[in-house]
């Protein structure tokens, strides 16, 4: 591919690359991919993405606590989060946000630690990375309440309706598509990729979950991103080349890189 692939979300710090992690990273470029952010998910793992991100020239890291490990967040953690983001490599809050489908947190901790984390995002004027399952209506309702001019971030992963990606990106979001869209079932991540404004599409792996077609069920890796800019090129009738191209401009331009 001419053009190399930004992955807008990859877990690289994931204990399931211990085995080959250096390999993999510096394998990277000749699978074209040249661009890799790799968010945190509570304290430990923001320090092992800053760590990668010192390391590796084409990997940034995002600092934050996922909602899952909300219940383990306090006012020391935030500081150590504000203390971290003062690396250069570090360019957004994340991953933060809701996730009702488990509930490993009960839900007042969850919209509580989102509301500050936001706030945090808002006092360094970075980015911030939402994760989003089963929780639409109090993401969308939380990010309006606590929206500020220079709003700015990415849904990552995201899963919902063309017209509620639509309000966010009128609240300064970026779409991002990952594996789902390649599974044959999944209509909605398909309509997201048919009419979602092409200057606010984002794609990502979130390696290691969410495997593309045709390798579904095995460890997710950021050279498949390029399955996700396929798919999204089959479904918009444009080709790989111009997918890769407009969504690592799309980062570039969030990032300010």
């Amino acid at each position: 591919m001419k053009n190399k692939l930004t992955d807008s979300h990859a877990h690289l710090d994931d204990e399931s690359f211990d085995g080959d992690r250096e390999e993999l990273i510096n394998s990277l470029y000749d699978n074209d991919v040249d661009t890799v952010l790799n968010p945190g998910a509570d304290l430990k793992t923001s320090q092992n993405a800053v760590k990668l991100a010192e390391k590796y020239p084409f990997i940034y890291a995002a600092v934050g606590c996922h909602p899952h490990d909300s219940k383990c967040m306090d006012d020391n953690t935030m500081n150590l989060f504000k203390e971290m983001a003062n690396n250069k490599k570090v360019i957004a809050i994340g991953e933060i946000g809701l996730d009702y489908y488990y509930d490993n947190s009960d839900r007042e901790t969850q919209r509580k630690w989102f509301r500050e984390q936001i706030r945090l995002a808002k006092e360094l004027d970075l980015p911030y990375i939402v994760h989003d399952r089963d929780a639409h209506e109090d993401v969308f309702k939380i990010m309006k309440e606590e929206h500020y001019s220079g709003t700015r971030g990415i849904l990552h992963c995201y899963s919902s309706s063309v017209e509620m990606a639509k309000e966010f990106i009128k609240l300064g979001f970026y779409i991002s598509l990952g594996g789902p869209v390649t599974f044959k079932k999944s209509k909605t991540p398909k309509l997201v990729a048919h009419d979602v404004p092409f200057d606010r599409l984002l794609i990502e792996t979130d390696s290691p979950y969410l495997t593309p077609e045709p390798f579904r069920g095995k460890r997710n890796e950021p050279k498949y991103v390029k399955y996700v800019a396929e798919e999204i090129a089959a479904i918009r009738n444009i080709t790989a080349e111009e997918v890769a191209e407009k969504t690592s401009m799309n980062f570039k331009r969030l990032f300010c890189l």
